[in-house]
């Protein structure tokens, strides 16, 4: 069913692809006549965590599928795995706006209801998972853990680094989801990174008689050629949208948003007083 944006979610198939991977492991382990424990000792693992790997309930990290491709013999059996392996750490749908993330220009992000996901710190990020119903499953909770610390890393930690905005409402920097100490590093990472060259975090407050982000939340990336595309997400179901009258919309719509918010200073200085609040 599309709704506002005209478009329509399309599922993933990233634990189809953990167990896909297992049986390969297995398959080529068996056939190097190797038991579990001695291909663990060999990458640095556990017999339980390989066995976790060969039974797809744990995604191993490009460094050891390189590893285990080697020590299996397998000729890049296993190597060409790697992609379709860390697309499958993330939600369904959501692989293509990781990648995108790694080139773009320009990321524009605008949240009502948590800190953006780039913006997260580790603690916060588990407070959050940890809050989900049903429970998730915590290899799972350790796999989105993981892959949003790798995605922060491919935005902020590579040059040239995109041009970055985000506008949180308010009501998002006052959750004290985790407790006190969890939102205090919270605001204290806000701080740091919205003071760095790349990045401006803005906060539309509450008190605000306007706001056109009503509709939700969103990120617009903007790929090196000039291509914009629209990411949001709805009751669980990730979009992504390159149509271009939809993108330009929604990107409309973020200049808006962006003027109705405190400017970049002011927010900082909002996100210090709540600092002292705590």
């Amino acid at each position: 069913m599309a709704d506002e944006w005209g478009a329509v979610p399309v599922p993933g198939t990233g634990q189809e692809i953990a167990v896909a991977f297992g049986k390969t492991l297995k398959t080529l382990r068996m056939r190097a006549g190797l038991g579990r424990e001695e291909l663990g000792s060999r990458l640095g693992y556990s017999s339980s965590t390989i066995a976790s790997f060969e039974q797809g309930r744990r995604i191993p990290s490009p460094r050891t599928v390189e590893q285990a491709d080697e020590v299996l013999t397998a000729d890049g059996v296993l190597s060409v795995w790697k992609v379709q392996l860390e697309n499958a750490q993330y939600p369904a749908g959501f692989p293509g706006l990781v990648e995108l993330e790694k080139t773009a220009i320009e990321l524009l992000h605008y949240e009502k209801f948590l800190v953006s996901g780039l913006l997260q710190t580790e603690e916060y990020m588990r407070a959050v998972l940890a809050m989900r119903r049903p429970p998730l499953d915590p290899d799972l909770v350790e796999r989105r853990v993981a892959s949003r610390l790798r995605r922060q890393k491919d935005v902020f930690g590579r040059r040239p680094e995109p041009l970055n905005s985000f506008v949180l409402d308010e009501v998002v920097l006052r959750q004290p989801y985790g407790g006190k100490q969890v939102l205090r590093a919270q605001y204290e990472r806000l701080l740091h990174i919205g003071h760095q060259p790349h990045t401006d975090i803005q906060v539309m407050p509450m008190d605000r008689e306007e706001n056109a982000g009503m509709g939700g939340p969103f990120t617009i990336a903007t790929r090196k050629d000039g291509k914009r595309f629209l990411y949001f997400e709805a009751t669980h179901q990730m979009t992504l949208v390159a149509e271009p009258e939809q993108v330009t919309v929604a990107a409309v719509r973020f200049g808006v948003i962006r003027s109705q918010a405190l400017p970049p200073r002011e927010s900082l200085e909002f996100i210090e007083k709540l600092l002292g609040e705590l």
